[in-house]
């Protein structure tokens, strides 16, 4: 499998800089890190599990050994993104624990900040699987399925504690700008539209939907 050049720095958003480790009592780690990469430069079709072995730098006969099959490694590498997300997402929000608004604000910000970078321009692993996963029994379906109940109901419970005239419609709202500034950075050359979500979420923020900004009445 060849490596186009464009591609070659390209790392899962939320992902830990983890550094390539050569000793053989971390096989397991190199091939998950291998997995985590390759899944997400090429696809989980696009990857075979040869490809996965060499990029690790060990057998197929290890990785069978500490991986029951490729379906166990697409849930593993799906399920550490997801708890690395959600890990992002609350470090994010502490700062400005009580303060729903500001939550939002970082939250969005940080989002910005995260997918304009060069090494995210495949988008959300999460995103890329479920297009891809199309056996309803496979497993990874279940874990897709839980981290986007998990955006979904987060968001709505942030535009609940801010006070939203309609909170789950306005949460919904913002889940749909997520995956869908998600998708247009796997879609689009460079970051301009990515570098917009921010003012569309305060947008919706001051909406209808939620706390519209009182206007400034006209002296007479």
């Amino acid at each position: 499998m060849s490596t186009p050049e464009s591609l070659a720095h390209v790392t899962p958003p939320f992902a830990d800089k983890v550094p390539k480790c050569t000793t053989d009592s971390c096989a397991r780690d190199r091939i998950f890190e291998a997995a985590k990469n390759l899944f997400y430069r090429y696809g989980i079709r696009g990857v075979s599990v040869d490809a996965i072995a060499a990029e690790a730098d060990t057998t197929k006969v290890t990785l069978y050994r500490v991986f029951s099959s490729k379906d166990e490694l697409v849930v593993e590498v799906l399920q550490d993104h997801s708890k690395r997300v959600f890990e992002w997402w609350d470090s994010v929000a502490a700062p400005h624990a009580g303060d729903p608004r500001k939550q939002l604000e970082a939250l969005f910000d940080g989002i910005r900040s995260k997918l304009c970078c060069d090494e995210a321009q495949r988008g959300c692993p999460v995103t890329n699987a479920a297009v891809e996963v199309v056996e309803p029994d496979h497993p990874a379906k279940e874990v897709i399925r839980q981290h986007k109940l998990e955006v979904n109901r987060r968001l709505r419970e942030l535009c609940s504690k801010l006070g939203a005239k309609e909170p789950q419609r306005l949460g919904d709202a913002l889940t749909l700008l997520v995956s869908g500034i998600f998708a247009t950075r796997l879609t689009s050359n460079g970051a301009e539209q990515v570098d917009a979500v921010y003012d569309a979420a305060m947008a919706l923020l001051d909406s209808p939907l939620g706390v519209p900004r009182k206007r400034a009445r006209k002296k007479r």
